[in-house]
């Protein structure tokens, strides 16, 4: 009987062994929400999210969505090793005059899988004057 538990005991533990040196990739991004501020319309809208593979496994990101058609995401080609960095670069396009509230989705192989992603921002155009600006002289002066 002892030497039964024993060997159970022993397989136990060289099973947790096991079980720690399971390789596995980790995604760290150095931002999760990126702010354009306030931009005018026809400015640059490329960002870019800098993360890291922080795991002990090649990090193989298998996707990249956006929320809408306005926003062109781009991942990277090849996987990105233990230790290195990689971008995944966002395009909004800024001709369209709104506030910017998108989300970027990224799929991996990481041991979170899904990660969202933030861009937000303001649009405007500097032709046009804002409704809510006070003119200088009243409807009835002009």
């Amino acid at each position: 009987m002892k030497n039964l538990i024993t060997i159970l005991f022993v397989g136990l533990l060289s099973f947790g062994a096991l079980a720690q040196d399971k390789k596995v990739a980790k995604i760290e991004f150095k931002e999760t929400t990126i702010d354009y501020g306030t931009i005018e319309k026809g400015a640059n809208g490329v960002r870019t999210f800098v993360f890291t593979n922080t795991g002990n496994a090649p990090l193989i990101i298998s996707d990249v969505k956006s929320s809408c058609g306005c926003t062109v995401p781009k991942k990277p080609k090849g996987p990105i090793l233990p230790g290195e960095t990689g971008e995944i670069e966002v395009k909004y396009d800024t001709k369209r005059v709104n506030p910017i509230r998108k989300t970027i989705t990224v799929i991996s192989n990481a041991d979170t899988p899904t990660v969202a992603l933030k861009i937000k921002g303001l649009v405007v155009d500097p032709n046009k004057t804002s409704v809510l600006e006070k003119k200088n002289k009243s409807v009835v002066e002009q």
